[in-house]
């Protein structure tokens, strides 16, 4: 089995957020985990990238690619990491900018960048069973290969599956572009095919072509199946309702591994980690200046937005400190968050410690060395903060919402020998309230309880094998269609 991974970002060569981890993994799993197949990523090559001066980058040649009336250079290279094969496209005014996205002409960056890894496909020799084509950017591919290339031999056999990571940004222009850029039928849009609230939506193009859809959770998915939670995409989700499968991501258990992670001050296990903890505890807060009182520390690792829960976390400091616990948080994001957060360590510099931006190594010495990990999100396809801290055996605080609902079992004293953290319904912060409440009961009353928990975290199977298995199952079912 072949696979062409068309993503917009990937581990280690570049990366704005978790679609760039779930590439990378899930095709690093896959060619491990089956021999006779292979996945290969293809890319742009972004300046980011060019900046790294990667060794073993390879150029292999370069083709002219038709875009409608336009011929516009497309350079093709190669490199191996970590058992995958990157195939990278190039074209200097595309991809030679700062930042991966944010441009007024992504549209037209991305519809480049989609017809020329279907032209160099074809020249490599490289013949996928399956496009897995992974959000807006590469959306159109599943409509080109039934309509633009149905009849060409090279592509007879090919399917194609589409992953929804962010069904918010949904590859919108003009239906002028569609002919203009991809050399499509104005029928198309005519018929609804394509058309979405007056435009083209190359996200929702996919959806309608696509063999199988995926998305990040199992709850996810059912979230966007309803008009609520679905961006606008309800409906023609509930049209291909049969063919979406929600896959809740895996972990990369080599770079979060309590066991040997060299970031943390002592190592541990799910058999041994009560000593460990205490020291990591200890060394976190005296790297954030926070003064040891020996009671639970809450983190937190996160994007700093309204999606976050930031705001229902506000409401709960002073109950939190005034019950012997102490808040740490890293992260970056929108201004007025920002301020806010340094105003509460400023009205508690001794209980509250804050890091303004992002730094990994600090990230792993709060998965270690916190007690209980903070996560209430408004909404959350999959999440990867709280199934690190599980790892780590700190236990999450989640509300109830895609993956965290899907990831998180919520302890209520009667399944001591399966939960693995707390969650909460309502968005507000009484809710969130609650939930902090009963873990600092069972940290302060029933400290057996809470090592149960820990061990259960812990033991956890959060790697992208069992991912990455659900994967080749929707891949063989694409292929019978």
């Amino acid at each position: 089995m072949k696979i062409a991974m068309i993503t917009s970002e990937a581990n280690p060569l570049c990366k704005s957020g978790g679609l760039a981890d779930v590439v990378y993994s899930l095709s690093r799993e896959f060619n491990k985990a089956n021999k006779d197949s292979e996945a290969v990523i293809f890319l742009p090559l972004y300046q980011s990238i060019k900046n790294k001066n990667i060794e073993n980058l390879t150029f292999l040649g370069s083709i002219n690619v038709e875009m409608s009336w336009r011929k516009q250079y497309a350079g093709y290279f190669e490199t191996y990491i970590d058992g995958i094969r990157y195939i990278l496209v190039d074209n200097e005014y595309y991809f030679g900018r700062p930042d991966l996205y944010g441009y007024g002409d992504d549209i037209e960056r991305f519809a480049f960048f989609s017809l020329a890894t279907l032209d160099i496909m074809r020249i490599i020799g490289f013949k996928p069973n399956i496009v897995h084509v992974h959000d807006w950017q590469g959306g159109m591919i599943p409509t080109l290969l039934k309509e633009k290339f149905a009849n060409d031999p090279f592509y007879k056999n090919t399917k194609s599956v589409l992953t929804i990571h962010n069904p918010a940004f949904k590859g919108m222009m003009d239906k002028y572009y569609l002919g203009n850029y991809y050399g499509l039928p104005d029928s198309l849009f005519e018929k609804g095919l394509v058309r979405f609230e007056g435009q083209v939506s190359t996200l929702k193009s996919a959806i309608v072509y696509s063999d199988m859809i995926t998305t990040v959770s199992p709850t996810h998915r059912n979230e966007l199946l309803t008009k609520e939670l679905s961006h606008g995409l309800s409906g023609v989700l509930k049209l291909r309702e049969d063919d979406f499968v929600g896959i809740v991501n895996g972990l990369d258990v080599v770079e979060f591994d309590p066991q040997k992670d060299p970031k943390i001050v002592k190592n541990y296990n799910a058999r041994a980690f009560i000593k460990a903890k205490k020291e990591n505890k200890a060394d976190l807060l005296a790297t954030f200046h926070v003064k040891d009182n020996k009671g639970p520390v809450f983190g937190l690792v996160s994007r700093l937005t309204w999606q976050k829960g930031i705001d229902i976390i506000f409401d709960n400091v002073r109950y939190m400190v005034e019950r012997g616990a102490s808040l740490i948080i890293l992260g970056s994001g929108e201004k007025d968050l920002e301020r806010k957060l340094q105003n509460i360590r400023d009205a508690y510099p001794d209980r509250v410690g804050i890091y303004i931006g992002y730094n990994d190594a600090l990230a792993h010495k709060v998965y270690a060395g916190s007690d209980f990990f903070l996560m209430p999100s408004l909404f959350e396809p999959c999440g990867i903060g709280q199934i690190i801290a599980q790892r780590y055996g700190t236990l999450p605080i989640v509300r109830v919402t895609g993956g965290l609902a899907d990831t998180v079992i919520n302890y209520d004293k009667n399944n001591l020998d399966t939960a693995n953290g707390y969650s909460f319904y309502d968005y507000n912060g009484l809710s969130l309230g609650d939930a902090i409440s009963r873990s600092l009961e069972t940290f302060y009353v029933d400290y057996k309880a809470h090592r149960q928990l820990i061990t259960n975290a812990m033991k956890l199977d959060r790697s992208w094998k069992k991912s990455t298995e659900e994967y080749v199952k929707v891949y063989r079912k694409a292929m019978k269609k």
